[in-house]
């Protein structure tokens, strides 16, 4: 990676957070025409304010969507620090900032592009490889929206990225400049080394028991047990719930009754078609020639309809169909643009329409194949409506059981027991305990969450024996516990250690002592009066090391070269120490082409990130933004947190 690269990563991560959008996933999509006044408002764009309802709102969709990335180790007070809402705040005006630009630009989003983009989301395809419909609207539905709610702000999302894409794709690195960075990335140094190993000095090393009692002493955490607690805890979740309910026959059939479009497949139609493209705004006499051209080849596939699929393959110009013949497969309503569905669907199965104009050009569409809307019976679906009927049960239930598992082991806090009676759940032990996660836990284990663990180790747990509060460690999911043992934190005996001690005062000793004569050899060459003891001459560069220390190649390369030969020494830590002679710098006969084009690519993105940041500014002052009061926190991370 460039050390142009290396040197504004800062400024990268922040670009890439502000400018590349959420793939659209199902939740937390920012609603960028809620343009609300308000007397609460915290800034303002383009007169237009942002409330402070507005940016809790924000606050708790990114706390939803960090929730769902990383589950239970995600903590939400990270995001109730100054420079995590001033982040949201400056999220919040960037896309305002956009949306107005967007709009004075009258950009917009085709029924085609919007299409493709919904076909393309990760795991919307079905066995037969087809785009399910049916688990589109359901995820959608879960999260409280419509394929209509959905599809208006994937459409907005879209437009903003037209705003940033049309700066970013003007960015370019000029050749010069993407030139002499690869020159120093593939510039080669002929390099030889002289190495004052710390093993070779071990038995030079003199240790007197001050010695390890000092070292002992000195770093006594290294030596530390950390306290450690055995625990019982009890968890309400959604399944904890959901296990208490059952579901009748009746209720199963009622649910069916009321939902049975849910449950039915709408019609679906096959169809081909040729495409002469006419772009929207395209001249009046291209127009006019494409659909002359449509309409001759119109006759000729009315006169062969068997001929058709040849005759997309040879004129028609949409290439994601013309080499299948023009198929598009089976579709339903709502996926194509409107005058060509509205077409395809009034079609008897083999035949062949009139010419039909979209904002593509104009088609010839012949119907190869009808499925009729079909519905799936009760005893099909009986298993998933159960399984939905609980799930939406347990959500109701969970909110009032929650409150009395809260109150519960709040009130009787000698006990778990009473909590886990009253609502029929289970204790369970766990030991060994430490303040911190333990890397080796299941990430979902409820325990090993950093805030059960706080409120574990509090000194009303610990102390008293109480238990702890009800912990909210991911959606739904409540745990609180109660201290079995504890053990404090401790010190291994020196006796118990001193062999591990003498190993780490003799390691550093001799460590010492091959530095004290790597920087007499460094002096002594320098001044030239002792240039023997290097090793065989060999070549590298920063892509090549060939097998040098990492801290000794990075100090070869960034020597002085100005004279030759150059002298540079390199503490190699418990390793010892390293002093290289330069001799040559050289470049290679034959560079890697295509790295180094690769490598203008990256210049060229970093470039675009910076021209992007750059045009945000430049919108911010064209919509006369004001920061009107600094954002409150209000509590938003306990707030999500108990949502």
């Amino acid at each position: 990676m460039f050390e142009f690269i290396r040197t504004h990563r800062r400024l990268m991560q922040f670009a890439l957070l502000l400018f590349i959008f959420p793939s659209f996933a199902f939740f937390g999509l920012e609603g960028y025409t809620q343009f609300r006044e308000g007397g609460d408002a915290v800034a303002k764009v383009a007169g237009q304010s942002i409330t402070q309802q507005e940016f809790d709102n924000a606050q708790r969709e990114q706390m939803e969507r960090l929730r769902q990335m990383f589950g239970g180790q995600f903590d939400p007070k990270l995001l109730d620090t100054p420079e995590a809402r001033q982040n949201v705040l400056d999220g919040l005006i960037a896309q305002r900032v956009m949306a107005s630009e967007a709009a004075k630009n009258h950009l917009s989003v085709s029924d085609q592009a919007l299409q493709q983009t919904i076909l393309a989301i990760p795991g919307m395809t079905g066995p037969d490889g087809k785009f399910d419909v049916e688990r589109y609207k359901s995820l959608l539905a879960a999260q409280g929206m419509t394929p209509t709610m959905y599809e208006a702000r994937l459409r907005q999302d879209l437009t903003l990225q037209q705003v940033n894409a049309g700066v970013q794709a003007s960015a370019f690195a000029p050749k010069t400049v993407a030139g002499r960075l690869s020159d120093l990335n593939d510039q080669e140094r002929e390099v030889q080394e002289v190495l004052f190993k710390a093993s070779d000095f071990v038995s030079q090393v003199k240790v007197t028991d001050d010695m390890l009692k000092a070292y002992y002493e000195k770093n006594a955490k290294q030596f530390e047990i950390p306290e450690l607690v055995k625990a019982e805890y009890a968890v309400l979740n959604s399944d904890a719930v959901a296990a208490q309910i059952t579901v009748s026959d009746a209720d199963i059939k009622s649910y069916y009754d009321q939902n049975a479009s849910r449950y039915t497949e709408e019609e679906q139609r096959r169809a081909s078609h040729i495409l002469i493209k006419a772009d929207k705004g395209a001249s009046a006499a291209d127009k006019s020639a494409a659909k002359e051209k449509a309409e001759k080849l119109l006759v000729q596939a009315r006169k062969n309809p068997a001929d058709f699929a040849k005759l997309a393959k040879e004129h028609s110009q949409d290439p994601g169909s013309a080499e299948r013949g023009g198929d598009l497969d089976f579709f339903g309503k709502g996926m194509m643009v409107k005058p060509f569905e509205d077409t395809v669907f009034k079609l008897k199965q083999g035949e062949i329409s009139d010419v039909v104009e979209s904002d593509f050009g104009y088609h010839i569409i012949q119907l190869t194949g009808v499925k009729a809307a079909t519905a799936k019976s009760l005893d099909e679906v009986k298993s998933q409506i159960a399984a939905d009927i609980k799930k939406q049960l347990a959500a109701k239930r969970f909110t009032e059981l929650a409150e009395q598992f809260t109150n519960t082991v709040y009130e009787q806090s000698e006990s778990l027991k009473p909590v886990t009676d009253k609502l029929k759940l289970k204790i369970e032990n766990v030991d060994g305990l430490t303040r911190v996660p333990n890397p080796t836990a299941a990430p979902t284990a409820p325990y090993n969450n950093p805030k059960f663990l706080a409120a574990l180790f509090s000194d009303e747990a610990v102390k008293n024996k109480r238990n702890t509060e009800a912990v909210e460690v991911s959606p739904n999911t409540l745990i609180a516990g109660r201290v079995l043992e504890y053990k404090p934190v401790s010190k291994r005996p020196f006796e118990e250690v001193q062999a591990i001690v003498r190993e780490r005062v003799v390691q550093e000793e001799a460590a010492a002592l091959a530095k004290k004569a790597g920087e007499a050899k460094l002096a002594a060459v320098k001044a030239g009066s002792d240039t023997a003891g290097f090793g065989q001459a060999k070549t590298v560069s920063r892509a090549k090391a060939e097998g040098m220390n990492g801290a000794a190649l990075s100090a070869v390369m960034k020597a002085d070269t100005s004279k030759l030969p150059a002298y540079v020494g390199v503490d190699l830590g418990a390793q010892g120490y390293g002093v290289y002679r330069i001799n040559k710098v050289a470049q290679p006969a034959n560079p890697d082409v295509a790295r180094r084009q690769a490598e203008q690519q990256q210049i060229a993105g970093a470039l675009a990130q910076q021209e992007a940041l750059a045009y945000l500014e430049a919108l911010k002052k064209k919509a006369k933004v004001e920061i009107l009061k600094p954002v409150a926190s209000s509590n938003n991370a306990e707030t999500a947190d108990t949502k």
